[in-house]
């Protein structure tokens, strides 16, 4: 077959470039080649140092040692996320978001047996025993668990820095992956406006068949040869701007936080991860509503309990802006974006990383025999990726709409109607008289699943009517008592697994630094 798809070449590196190339040598039929063209002259923007679970499957498709990984690539295990501060100025406000759904989640909704008890515990801790084992800084499983074995849902902290490089070395030692280093000077298309291949500086034309954009926010191939247009999304999601820093641990064996901390700010949150060796940290926030000062004022005074006032004050901050938003199409002709070039909304629930393995998940899955049935699957893939696209912005809106805060007109902003969209204002309405749940999921594999809506509603004290239908403490009889008596059941089960996991689950750092003197077992 002369139309046969064979030649895959990558354009940029990083997270993106690495992991497309990874994920799509791993999985893709046996004739196909994939060649990575990295430019020595960009340095990667590293955005993505959170990761969802999905990594840990991508990882081990692409046969990666999950010991290496934490040898080589600095780092921790991520159990979900703890929001403070985002529905009111209370000190004491604050919930989580874990990466374990709520127990028996697909066979029975819990919310509406926990809402006639919901001033007695938060949602998270009453289905799922993650939050209580991330507020002891405890890990998600045990040396003896093999290799992405779990005791409870994980995915990862990692320096993007290290990453990358250590992708690169498994892609092109055991994946047979091609490296080029070289700058991409021309694009050459062929007659059906397809592109033909790409020249470098240092190798000539390298042709393909396939192409990926993965040179970040330049978006070489999409945007400055196809001009695919860019669809800014700002008006719902205010943030255009980051000041980030990383900050060393006071000592060797400080403690390391198994969850990303999401702070909320005047204008805008910080976020604090902890890697073995540092923690990183960054104010994102909206240059319409303050400015690089004063963000980098507040970003100094969350640092300074921490490091105290002068080095809290000396430490380098470097600025990240970026147009949150994303193409109009992600695959046109004969070639994809992938990554940044695709678009970039906020860190906001670590979407950049898991929207990178998608995609080229999706390309090594369906990946195309032939030019002739590539438009297909192009329009296959255009759909999915806008429906991933326009959840994610959803979801991610849903933190700030719930917020009771209006200390400031970022906040008070975020909250008016005509900044959120149709169909967030939809699930909203809904949600007053019916629990998030299964129905809630259009797609098989939804970005976020209904679990993750009810973990930041709940969290964040939305409201659900609770009346004689929908499961009232006082309007009991009216529910099926074998309901009652199982969702209670559930609930002193995980009382119950709270107080197991206290005694088996060690600290982070203690794991840690077990995995990397004696390794994990292989499975």
């Amino acid at each position: 077959m002369t139309d046969q798809i064979t030649r895959v070449v990558i354009v940029g590196g990083g997270s993106a470039g690495w992991l497309s190339a990874g994920i799509i040598a791993a999985s893709s039929p046996a004739h196909v080649q994939v060649t990575l063209i990295e430019s020595p002259d960009v340095q990667p923007i590293g955005v993505g140092e959170g990761t969802w679970p999905t990594m840990r499957a991508t990882l081990q498709t692409m046969g990666i040692s999950e010991t290496d990984f934490f040898r080589e690539c600095d780092a921790s295990f991520k159990q979900g996320s703890k929001f403070s501060r985002w529905t009111s100025l209370s000190q004491e406000d604050d919930y989580y978001h874990p990466f374990t759904p709520p127990a028996k989640y697909h066979d029975i909704n819990l919310a509406p047996f926990w809402l006639p008890f919901k001033d007695k515990i938060p949602f998270a801790n009453a289905v799922c025993p993650q939050a209580a084992m991330c507020d002891l800084g405890n890990a998600p499983k045990q040396i003896t668990t093999a290799e992405f074995g779990a005791v409870l849902n994980y995915g990862y902290h990692l320096d993007a820095g290290k990453f990358a490089p250590f992708l690169h070395k498994h892609c092109v030692e055991k994946l047979g992956v091609h490296y080029i280093s070289a700058n991409v000077i021309h694009i050459n298309s062929q007659d059906n406006g397809d592109i033909e291949s790409v020249t470098t500086d240092a190798q000539g034309k390298i042709p393909g068949d396939l192409f990926i954009d993965c040179t970040g926010l330049s978006s070489l191939l999409m945007e400055k040869h196809y001009r695919i247009p860019f669809v800014s999304r700002k008006a719902i999601l205010f943030n255009d701007s980051a000041l980030a820093v990383q900050i060393p641990y006071a000592e060797g064996q400080t403690a390391i936080a198994s969850h990303t901390l999401s702070t909320a700010q005047t204008n805008g949150w910080i976020w604090d991860i902890g890697l073995q060796s540092r923690r990183g940290i960054g104010h994102v926030f909206s240059s319409d509503y303050t400015t690089d000062e004063a963000a980098e004022r507040e970003l100094r005074h969350y640092l300074a309990p921490s490091v105290g006032n002068k080095l809290a004050e000396e430490l380098a901050v470097r600025k990240i802006t970026f147009n949150p938003g994303h193409r109009k199409t992600f695959w046109h002709k004969n070639c994809v974006a992938i990554g940044l070039s695709a678009g970039f909304i906020e860190p906001l629930e670590a979407t950049a990383l898991v929207l990178i393995e998608l995609s080229a998940k999706m390309i090594a899955q369906q990946f195309p025999a032939n030019r002739r049935v590539m438009d297909t699957i192009a329009k296959r893939f255009n759909n999915t990726l806008s429906h991933h696209w326009e959840r994610i912005i959803d979801f991610l809106k849903l933190h700030y709409v719930l917020t009771k805060r209006t200390d400031s007109a970022y906040w008070r902003d975020n909250g008016a109607a005509n900044t959120m969209p149709d169909s967030l204002k939809e699930l909203l309405a809904l949600w007053k008289v019916q629990s998030p749940w299964l129905h809630d999921e259009v797609l098989r594999e939804e970005m976020f699943p209904s679990a993750s809506y009810q973990y930041v509603y709940y969290g964040m004290k939305g409201t659900t009517e609770v009346d004689a239908s929908s499961g009232g403490n006082r309007n009991r009889k009216h529910m099926h008592e074998k309901h009652w008596k199982k969702a209670e059941a559930l609930f002193m089960e995980n009382a119950q697994h709270i107080q197991q996991l206290k005694k088996i689950l060690r600290p982070n750092r203690e794991l840690i630094e077990k995995i990397k003197q004696h390794g994990l077992q292989t499975i």
